[in-house]
């Protein structure tokens, strides 16, 4: 390499360095990238997101509109619809309802309120029936030692309460407590309540219809709620709540009690009648009992009845 070479090659101000600029501003032109196409991405932009603002607004429309579609077919066709069987994001959730209290268990009330006498409250004639059902659970027992099971105080109907005038065989004033109940037997209880405690208790379980009996029947053992003691006799305690009980037939519609020459109509409750009245007088004769159909005719007469003991002993 001669010595004209070397300059130029070598030159600070040669020409190598202006064509080194020219070839790295040529090169540059080459492998730039292309320009970015930004009015075709911003148009595609605009039309994806006009699609998926239509889609949404369809979404939300379907959505208010699915509990009343759910509401009407529920009412309507059962046929195991999808859209009534999907939960609405926008209903109500429902609130389950308070269970009702169960009440406690307790006997029937009488039919009329007149059949509970002498102020005394229903609460404390169901008092006075379960008193004298726990007497008989630990007191009445068989000769065999086995007794017959009276039941729960629930199973029955109370359709007599009234005061108990004690007497020179039972002294002592108390209250009364009759109940019956039909299943699984026909059973009644006359049961005595004095000074908080079951101080008696006569029970009849099974019918006690005599073969040729009327439509009408006193309790055989009923004398109690309408007599005093037999060692009283003609000097009894007056005034006197007395009360007569027994079975009717449906065909009987209504019933009256004659006693001491006064007479007072019976209450009818579920095939058993309740007469009550308050004697002023010494007596010697049974109360007198009549029995009528709907047409108000005589269908019973105690006075009629062999079966009736139509004095008091």
């Amino acid at each position: 390499m001669n010595e004209e070479q070397k300059q130029q090659g070598t030159g600070t101000g040669g020409d190598f360095e202006e064509q080194l600029r020219e070839l790295l501003a040529g090169d540059a032109n080459t492998i730039r990238p292309a320009p970015v196409p930004y009015p075709a991405i911003r148009r595609r932009g605009t039309v994806e997101r006009r699609r998926r603002v239509a889609a949404t607004g369809a979404a939300l429309v379907t959505l208010a509109a699915m509990p009343v579609g759910a509401y009407a077919l529920a009412d309507g066709d059962a046929g195991g619809n999808t859209v009534a069987s999907t939960p609405s994001v926008s209903a109500t959730p429902r609130t389950s309802a308070t269970p009702t209290p169960t009440p406690s268990a307790s006997p029937t009330r009488p039919a009329t309120e007149d059949q509970l006498l002498d102020g005394i409250t229903f609460g404390q004639a169901v008092d006075g029936l379960k008193k004298c059902l726990a007497y008989d659970q630990s007191h009445t027992r068989g000769p065999s030692g086995s007794r017959t099971d009276l039941g729960a105080a629930e199973e029955y109907r109370i359709i007599l309460a009234m005061n108990s005038i004690g007497d020179s065989n039972a002294p002592g004033d108390g209250m009364y407590v009759v109940a019956v109940k039909e299943q699984p037997k026909q059973t009644r209880l006359i049961c005595k309540v004095k000074d908080g405690e079951a101080n008696g208790l006569n029970a009849g379980v099974g019918s006690d219809d005599v073969p040729g009996a009327g439509p009408v029947m006193a309790d055989i053992n009923g004398g109690k709620l309408y007599q005093q003691s037999i060692l009283d006799r003609g000097n009894w305690k007056l005034p006197f709540q007395w009360g007569v009980i027994g079975t009717v037939e449906p065909s009987v519609a209504r019933v009256t009690v004659s006693y001491g020459g006064a007479t007072s109509q019976a209450a009818l409750d579920h095939g058993w009648f309740v007469a009550s009245g308050v004697l002023n007088q010494q007596v010697t004769v049974a109360p007198r009992i009549k029995g009528y159909d709907a047409d108000s005719k005589l269908v019973y007469d105690s006075d009629e009845d062999k079966t009736y003991e139509k004095r008091l002993p």
